[in-house]
């Protein structure tokens, strides 16, 4: 079978339980984030590294803010701050439904051993 339509079947089938077991693991995670051996942070600024394309992400969770750094060209970098109310749902809404984006959610679920309906 063709690699292309392997992938297109296969998102066809999986697409919305991937992006729902994320967001079930992003609601549990926000809940647990000091959860010791969770990794959970590492996990909330990963989404954001890979949505924004950005570099050092720092969350604070105390004060609700997100350091990072934006690309604004050829490896060059910004440095933002933001103040995130909810972080929670700012996490859910870095979700794409690209191929390279669902393989890198398929890995964090494996990663906290979490499968998905196939």
């Amino acid at each position: 079978m063709n690699e292309n339509v392997e992938i297109k079947i296969m998102n066809r089938i999986t697409t919305p339980e991937i992006l729902d077991e994320v967001k079930n693991l992003i609601s549990y995670s926000i809940s647990n984030k000091n959860e010791e051996d969770s990794n959970f942070q590492l996990m909330h600024r990963a989404i954001i590294k890979k949505y924004f394309d950005a570099k050092h992400v720092t969350i604070n969770y105390d004060s609700q803010t997100i350091d990072l750094k934006l690309p604004v060209g050829q490896k060059k970098y910004t440095n933002i701050t933001f103040e995130c109310q909810d972080l929670e749902r700012f996490l859910k809404s870095c979700l794409k439904k690209d191929d390279k984006s669902l393989f890198f959610y398929q890995n964090i679920l494996s990663h906290y051993n979490i499968t998905t309906a196939a």
